[in-house]
């Protein structure tokens, strides 16, 4: 009498788990490529803080820093726009 693989229910409840097992594995992958992506973010962010020698936190307990800070939000995004507009203008 020859059993065939697919009739187990077990062998259908493992090929069941592995695939789970390698969507999950996939997950952890992706995960762990947004993860050094914002370490990496940070990492450049403190590079550059340290450079200057700019304490964040003596700068933020100041008054006003946090209107300051989002006024140069906003001037920063005005030139981020008009660069891009400047690039499509010119074509490059």
């Amino acid at each position: 009498m020859s059993t065939d693989a697919t009739s187990d229910p077990r062998d259908v409840e493992l090929a069941v788990l592995r695939s789970r097992v390698a969507e999950l594995e996939a997950q952890v992958a992706t995960q762990d490529r947004r993860t050094a992506a914002v370490v990496a973010e940070a990492q450049e962010k403190l590079y550059w803080l340290e450079r200057w020698q700019v304490d964040l936190d003596a700068v933020m307990r100041k008054p006003g820093a946090i209107p300051a800070l989002e006024s140069l939000k906003r001037v920063r995004s005005l030139v981020r726009g008009s660069r891009k507009a400047k690039r499509r203008i010119l074509g490059s």
